[in-house]
């Protein structure tokens, strides 16, 4: 079958109604976690291949997080699909007013390789638990955790109903030729332009989950050992794969010396002293990007780290002290285990360094100042973020996650996952039992002054 004709079994499918039948939605739910389970160890195995990934890292960053995705969904399905009463107007008397949460429909997932089945797998919890049908492209680069999201799927439903396409550029290509009611992208900004200018010919809603430089701010204040284990934790899981991991440090000079001793200090504690020999330490995705991270280093004072191996892709735990403001650590997202330390005198010059890149997916702010706190997540545009730690924000369902400007638009996780691929309808159910005449010709003198009273 061409993707056509897939997406078309899909949409005769979804008329159907079947799918938006609550009870259908939570087998569905249940099947899928069945299937996730069973495959858990190939699910490591496939994530080792790719991304060279520890499987307790891929259980905590992957695996786990999609099955809690799954459980809150189907704790809460039932209140989130409801009819939810809202107050009614004077002027509506006598109706009540509601809001109906309905499925958008035929929705396609595109996803990254940097997380490649949390990625792929968790907004299709979202998607399946609102009512849709979906078309999952997982990414190319990834190959063997795609072909397993691949085969889990296809043995798990059939493709009228949720369907997988592998494939690289092309394939993407030929999807975003055709109609969906929602595409929801999680990638790099470019190729979000690529989305949105597709999505746009159809009038298709977007989610686009994109990245961006996420600061990381240590000021005087901050408990610098337990604020350099936790700066480490985040920035090397995924060996800086992630698209919220702390991109750069600005640190206050007057801790300036203590904070990079106290990194070194938890780098090796962490990652030990030779971790380009360590099976357990993550490689680069591909050699492209490999060469793109070791580029960052050209002519840059290396603190600490800097060493690689083009054989194995692995790139060790790098600190670059101070690079120059236009220099490629300072201008792109680095998605390597690449960390520039920056140093300030002010909030407001720290503030100033942030502001030279477009809106950030995440912010980190290390500081026990409540002042300080309120300034940067006044001041700072972003999508989400922690104070006094890294990531740890988009490990509950409770917080919706999702960029804002240049790092993305839309969110999910949990209840805003569910929101994302709905459409919710506003209905006001009249009473036929009355009918209040004020708004109908001719308008008096008497009518014209309760209607001024009244509306």
């Amino acid at each position: 079958m061409t993707t056509q004709d897939i997406l078309q079994s899909q949409r005769e499918y979804f008329l159907t109604g079947e799918t938006r039948d609550l009870h259908f939605r939570k087998m569905q739910l249940k099947k899928l976690k069945t299937a996730i389970i069973q495959n858990e160890q190939n699910i490591y195995d496939a994530l080792k291949k790719d991304l060279g990934k520890a499987e307790i890292e891929s259980y905590m960053s992957e695996f786990a997080l999609v099955i809690n995705e799954i459980d809150f969904m189907l704790s809460h399905l039932k209140k989130f699909a409801k009819k939810q009463r809202v107050h009614t107007e004077i002027a509506n008397f006598s109706s009540k007013s509601y809001v109906l949460p309905c499925p958008k429909g035929n929705v396609l997932i595109m996803s990254p390789w940097n997380y490649p089945f949390m990625l792929t797998i968790e907004p299709l919890v979202d998607a399946l638990a609102a009512g849709n049908t979906a078309i999952v492209k997982p990414s190319a680069y990834s190959p063997a955790t795609s072909q397993l999201i691949h085969d889990i799927l296809s043995d798990t439903f059939d493709t009228k109903y949720v369907a997988s396409i592998l494939g690289g550029r092309e394939a993407n290509q030929d999807l975003l030729t055709l109609k969906f009611d929602h595409i929801f992208f999680t990638g790099s900004k470019a190729v979000g332009h690529v989305v949105l200018q597709s999505a746009e010919k159809h009038m298709t809603t977007v989610t686009l989950e994109l990245g961006g430089k996420s600061p990381c701010i240590v000021d005087k204040s901050a408990k610098i050992d337990l604020s350099a284990r936790r700066i480490v934790f985040g920035k090397l899981m995924n060996v800086g794969q992630t698209c919220v991991a702390p991109d750069y440090i600005l640190v206050h000079e007057s801790v300036k010396e203590q904070f990079l001793k106290a990194l070194v200090s938890e780098i090796k504690r962490q990652y030990g002293e030779h971790p380009l020999e360590d099976e357990n330490y993550g490689k680069i995705i591909s050699e492209k990007h490999f060469k793109k991270v070791i580029s960052f280093l050209d002519g840059q004072n290396i603190y600490y780290g800097g060493k690689f191996d083009a054989n194995s892709l692995k790139v060790e735990p790098t600190i670059v002290v101070d690079p120059s403001k236009d220099s490629l650590l300072m201008t792109e997202e680095i998605f390597g285990p690449i960390l520039p330390v920056v140093t300030y005198k002010t909030n407001a010059e720290a503030l100033e360094i942030i502001r030279r890149n477009d809106t950030p997916l995440a912010m980190y702010v290390f500081s026990q100042d409540k002042h300080t706190i309120s300034f940067f997540e006044d001041n700072v545009m972003f999508g989400g973020g922690c104070i006094n730690d890294t990531i740890m924000h988009l490990t509950t369902p409770l917080l919706a996650f999702g960029g804002v400007g240049q790092s993305g638009m839309g969110a999910y996780h949990g209840k805003r996952g569910f929101d994302t691929f709905s459409h919710h309808k506003s209905i006001v159910s009249k009473s036929t039992k009355i009918d209040v005449s004020l708004r109908y010709r001719p308008h008096t003198k008497f009518k014209e002054k309760m209607i001024k009273k009244f509306f």
